[in-house]
């Protein structure tokens, strides 16, 4: 019973929103309209099939060649009618998934809807941005590509956004591309989270060559401190992509995670073999035991990034993303 408070109140912080002292960005207009290309195509009458898949992709000029080439690996040298029957038996082989997507995304308005919120706070934050105006939905393969950002679109592959239990998600072939631990993110949930993601790597590419594994810590923090303003609604769980649990015990055991960055001296390692460990996307961290996340460097990078706004609140994340890490990592004084 002793630790019923601080349970408590990690679940209110750290379950519902990050929206404490989010500005008012209602009044900012934002066009944005969304494209059913999964619909049109996998509804393509047999008929003179390839006729009417010619006519599909001239109707989405920038789209409609990539996805062919790039998204379903068509070769450009094939002949018309064969790539019409290789498109043809993908949206055989794929009516299944495209069924679930039918029944998961019968309404996406409420997906484009947090888009278009997330983007009223990119114009806030970021007013020189061009962010695209429309939405494309597709289906490719379950192996393959997943949500993209091009020139002009938002592009989501809706067949990694099906529910984490979807049974295909279990297959050899997807788990060899996506294991377990990244495809329990596939939810309809993280379609927000991935187009802001875009967009941040898009204003600001990551640039992680020969730097400490300090200063490539607080470069992924500031990038999670951006997203949660983009979405201030959406749970810091979702942000850095743990399960709600895995959160609340790392902040329970936050001096832990530190010290073993600490006493372990590899705040200043460039070795990649270290690094890699403990930046980006893997099952656990071996040294806090089998439970534990993974990427737990980006966590203590977005703690360090989060104490250093606190001390400079008037810091523009503009002036975030430009800032020293070093001096960040000096001026916050981060010691949990």
């Amino acid at each position: 019973m002793k630790y019923i408070l601080p349970v408590l109140v990690l679940t209110f912080l750290f379950s519902c929103n990050n929206d404490s002292g989010s500005p008012d960005v209602s009044h900012i207009k934002i066009e944005l309209t969304t494209a059913r290309f999964e619909k049109e195509l996998f509804t393509l009458d047999s008929a003179d099939f390839n006729a009417k898949l010619d006519k599909l992709i001239a109707e989405y000029p920038s789209f409609g060649e990539n996805f062919l080439a790039t998204i379903l690996n068509a070769d450009p040298s094939w002949p018309a009618d064969s790539v019409a029957g290789y498109v043809q038996g993908f949206t055989t082989a794929y009516k299944s998934v495209y069924d679930s997507a039918e029944q998961v995304f019968k309404d996406f308005s409420p997906f484009e809807n947090e888009i278009k919120q997330g983007l009223q706070f990119v114009k806030y934050y970021f007013p020189a941005y061009k962010a695209p105006k429309k939405i494309i939905t597709y289906i490719g393969p379950l192996d393959g590509y997943g949500d993209i950002l091009s020139d002009d679109a938002f592009l989501i592959g809706l067949q990694h956004h099906l529910g984490k239990n979807f049974s295909l998600y279990k297959s050899v072939m997807v788990q060899e591309i996506y294991p377990e631990y990244v495809s329990e993110h596939f939810q309809p949930d993280h379609i927000a989270i991935n187009c802001m993601k875009n967009i941040v790597n898009d204003l600001y590419p990551e640039k992680m060559d020969d730097k400490s594994l300090l200063l490539q810590m607080i470069e992924k923090g500031k990038r999670l401190y951006v997203l949660s303003r983009l979405l201030p609604k959406t749970a810091a769980y979702k942000i850095i992509g743990y399960r709600e649990d895995q959160l609340k015990e790392v902040y329970k055991h936050e001096a832990a995670v530190w010290d073993l960055f600490v006493q372990n001296n590899f705040l200043r390692t460039i070795d990649n073999n270290i690094i890699k460990n403990y930046i980006g996307e893997s099952p656990k961290t071996q040294e806090l035991g089998e439970a534990s996340p993974g990427n737990i460097g980006s966590f203590a990078g977005w703690q360090i990034v989060k104490k250093f706004m606190a001390k400079n609140p008037k810091t523009s994340l503009i002036e975030l993303m430009k800032a020293d890490p070093e001096i960040i990592f000096q001026q916050a004084k981060y010691k949990p």
